[in-house]
């Protein structure tokens, strides 16, 4: 209401002092009331005070309002099927002069019931007969500035008539989320019960009572149950069905089975389906070949549902869960070296005091606390990341993070030694952070954001780090590039003469989404925009909560299909922790979609697919997820915006925070783009993109990827920009007054020899490369790396190639050949001198031109 003018405030309150309560007229008045109090959802909102809900809590002093554009919409899920005779809209002063009432069973396609042209507000009362599940208003055209404001939007009529049901012959549950309470060996996972192959199984630990349990995505109504034993059987066992994944109800106890194959008539309702075994038939575990869920055809099964648990690989703890030490260590001892290992972990401490532990983390592992606050959770011990697992070398410790919490280190001083895709946000350190390994060895990262450390930074070894807004109490040294801002206690820059480059406050930053808990409830916090920002954003915490079911929670098993039917439905994501293949494009498209990883869920584009596409709208967050490009080349593993996206989202920009790109290690990648910005006003906050190295599937043509990334959008803003080993250029940037804050690069060492790389008549590929067309662009904080080893003769031309243009400014730009494995002839275009020998010395430039 602050954002509006007087007017419209005054006349705004004169209708809510005169409003009386909507009802429907006389003649309807059998008909009743189906919208109040269920689910809604929103192409957008206008802020956190005006959701969607507030259009169907029966109450007219508060109010639904959305983003100031036409092509806005607000939805009502009935909850079942519906016949619908009449919809009310109460419109606040904010009404829209051209609408339709649209009705779906699906919430993907959308009839219309009603056109409305003309529009002059007030309280609209529209007849209307037609039948679906969820209603819809989408606006077409607004009649004020503002966007779309309604105090109430009812829809009338009466339920269906539910059609016979039969049991359908399908099996609801394969290919569905499935966890299980024990896995006998990494062979016989849950999800063997439910791929639809009777040639492979689960199989648990030998103990009494086990569960196997599979997740069917949304409510059914379940009528046969199939389980196709192993010899290992289930004698005594019970078949149970539950709406939350917690409280269950026994559909069918069975004692006394002699295995094999068996079908078990049931009736119940539930998304979770679970075999719950209380005595073992043999000395072995349970083990199944398929378990079979067969659903009846008038349930309330189809759209999918929000919320629900958070999955197998998430684990919950607070300060009394017994052997919380050991949990951590299990997970450590697991991942500590599985680089490219399919294992991903997420823990969760709940607010509290954890004493006398030490959490280390390997591959593919998060810590989170679920305080809205980092000093809500307190932990006094230790996150420790070190590199004895590669000989004291933390050059490849990747993919890890920490966040949301605060530390009291148990010796004064945290260790986390990490590389690249390790981030470091909302953390208090009461003490002194250590960024080196034991023994000082060789480092590569790094990333803090948003995190305030009381005492001392030491990098020691660290040959480059990148710190935004947060605060430090001293910070000792830098080896290349050290790039800080908004950073309070930050040294000042030196670049000249050392390794700091340093700027009072960073530009537009805006803090990544995190889970928390709000008494026993699951949130996810969104974090509001920034500019010019200095220090932390805690405790202020502005932003939006938004409560888990308006998230689909994705689970090891989901299908591409499925996660698109919960966008279309207006649900956001949030993938737990596993590996996701996918036969289908994720399309977002509404405004303000959060789409959210934990424990460095993974998705992997099968078929040549893209992974991702991102619509030309407002507010999208994408963050804490890797993508691994599959064995089919994609041409562009992650798209934001289409070709030609010419949209303002300077006010509500879409960004993309610790979201990872990886192309081979894992096995052969093909792609020929691995990020794509089309849209203006983007902010990509931390990321690491990364045609591998070193693994599996490693070869200049068998992980083939031209660029890193490509900026083709105007006012786009790069704040911890990692980019390394592509074909071509590491990073092309098309778009104008685009900045970049701190880069790091090494050029592709698998180079076969200068001719593969020498195009235009120069040799090797820019790291950056800024178009000749662009008149503005601005970035700090420059460093390529060459380590040429497949042709340790090839001398690249230069690092970084820019149009010589008044408005195209590079602060702080260096480059480095590693041990004289190749050189650089020049630092940015045919300026800077050139690197020599094996002294890994870097040559360098303050400022070009």
């Amino acid at each position: 209401m602050g954002l509006r003018s007087l007017g419209v405030a005054l006349a705004s309150t004169a209708a809510l002092i005169t409003l009386p309560l909507v009802a429907p007229p006389p003649a309807l008045a059998a008909d009743a009331n189906l919208s109040q109090g269920r689910t809604a959802t929103s192409s957008s909102t206008e802020n956190a005070a005006t959701p969607a809900t507030a259009a169907v809590d029966g109450d007219t002093a508060t109010r639904w309002s959305s983003a100031a554009t036409d092509d806005q919409w607000l939805q009502v899920d009935l909850g079942a099927t519906a016949s619908i005779s009449q919809v009310v809209l109460n419109w606040e002063a904010a009404y829209a002069a051209d609408y339709k009432i649209q009705v779906s069973s699906d919430a993907r396609a959308w009839s219309d019931l009603r056109t409305v042209n003309g529009g002059d507000g007030g309280t609209d009362t529209l007849a209307v007969s037609g039948q679906g599940r969820y209603v819809r208003m989408q606006g077409i055209h607004r009649a004020t500035p503002w966007g779309y404001s309604l105090w109430e939007f009812q829809v009338f009529g009466t339920p269906g008539t539910t059609q016979p049901a039969t049991c359908s012959p399908a099996n609801s549950a394969q290919g569905k989320a499935a966890s299980a309470s024990s896995t006998e060996n990494a062979g016989t996972p849950a999800s063997a019960a439910f791929d639809g192959n009777d040639g492979t199984r689960w199989s648990s630990q030998a103990a009494d009572p086990q569960w196997l349990r599979v997740d069917l995505g949304s409510s059914q109504d379940i009528c046969k149950i199939d389980l196709n034993w192993e010899a290992a059987y289930g004698r005594d066992f019970q078949l149970q069905a539950s709406a939350d994944g917690q409280t269950w109800t026994t559909l069918k106890t069975v004692t006394g089975a002699t295995g094999g194959r068996a079908s078990y008539d049931v009736s119940g309702t539930g998304r979770y389906v679970r075999v719950l075994g209380t005595a073992r038939a043999t000395a072995w575990g349970y083990s199944l070949w398929e378990v079979a869920v067969h659903t009846t055809s008038g349930g309330t099964g189809g759209p999918v549902q929000g919320g629900g648990d958070l999955g197998p690989n998430v684990i919950v703890v607070d300060p009394s869960t017994p052997n919380l030490q050991q949990k951590f260590d299990q997970v450590f001892a697991q991942q500590e070296s599985a680089q490219f290992g399919s294992g991903r972990y997420q823990f969760l401490l709940k607010p509290g005091t954890y004493n006398g532990i030490n959490a280390q983390l390997g591959f593919y592992t998060s810590i989170s606390g679920l305080g809205l606050n980092p000093d809500d959770t307190q932990i006094n011990g230790d996150i420790t990341v070190d590199a004895g697992w590669f000989n004291g070398n933390a050059t490849q410790n990747f993919w890890r993070s920490a966040e949301n919490l605060a530390i009291t280190p148990s010796n004064g001083t945290d260790r986390w030694a990490v590389a690249q895709a390790a981030p470091f946000r909302r953390i208090h350190v009461k003490g002194g952070l250590n960024l080196a390994p034991n023994g000082y060895g060789w480092a590569s990262g790094g990333y803090i954001a948003d995190s305030k450390i009381d005492g001392t930074v030491g990098p020691y070894s660290q040959q480059q780090w990148y710190t935004r807004d947060s605060s430090v109490g001293g910070w000792t040294n830098g080896v290349w590039n050290m790039t800080f801002t908004g950073v309070q206690g930050a040294p000042a820059t030196n670049f000249d003469t050392g390794p700091y480059t340093t700027l009072d406050t960073t530009p537009i930053s805006r803090e990544k989404p995190f889970l928390y808990l709000d008494g026993n409830a699951y949130k996810v916090f969104v974090p509001a925009k920034r500019t010019n920002a200095r220090g932390v954003s805690w405790p202020a915490n502005a932003g939006t909560s938004l409560p888990l079911d308006q998230f689909y929670v994705v689970k090891p098993g989901a299908s591409a299909a499925t996660i698109n039917t919960a966008l279309a439905q207006g649900l956001n994501l949030l993938f737990t922790p596993g590996v996701y293949h996918l036969d289908q494009t994720i399309d977002v498209t509404r405004p303000d979609t959060v789409v959210l990883g934990l424990g460095l869920a993974t998705l992997v584009p099968d078929g040549g697919v893209d992974a991702m596409h991102v619509a030309d709208v407002d507010g999208v967050r994408l963050a804490g997820f890797l993508i691994d490009a599959g064995a089919t080349r994609s041409d562009t593993l992650l798209r934001i915006g289409p070709a030609g996206a010419a949209a303002d989202h300077s006010a509500n920009p879409t960004t993309m925070q610790d979201v990872f790109i990886r192309i081979g290690g894992a096995g052969p990648g093909l792609a020929t783009n691995s990020v794509v910005v089309n849209s203006d006003d983007v902010v990509v906050d931390h990321t690491w993109i990364w045609r591998a190295d070193h693994g599996e599937g490693v070869g200049w043509e068998t992980n083939r990827a031209d660029y890193g990334l490509v900026v083709n959008g105007d006012d786009v803003l790069t704040t911890g920009l990692f980019v390394e080993h592509f074909n071509k250029y590491d990073v092309l940037w098309n778009g104008e007054r685009g900045r970049t804050i701190f880069f790091q690069n090494e050029k592709a060492y698998d180079a076969p020899n200068a001719a593969a790389i020498t195009h235009d008549g120069i040799v090797g590929y820019a790291a950056y490369k800024v178009a000749d067309t662009v008149a503005v662009h601005e970035a700090w904080g420059l460093g390529s790396y060459c380590n040429y080893t497949s042709d340790p003769s090839i001398v690249q031309r230069h690092g970084f190639q820019v149009p010589v243009k008044p408005g195209v400014k590079l602060h702080s730009i260096q480059v480095i050949s590693l041990g004289g494995k190749g050189q650089y002839a020049h630092v940015v275009n045919d300026t800077g001198a050139p690197t020599s020998g094996t002294d890994t010395i870097p040559s360098k430039i303050t400022q070009f031109p």
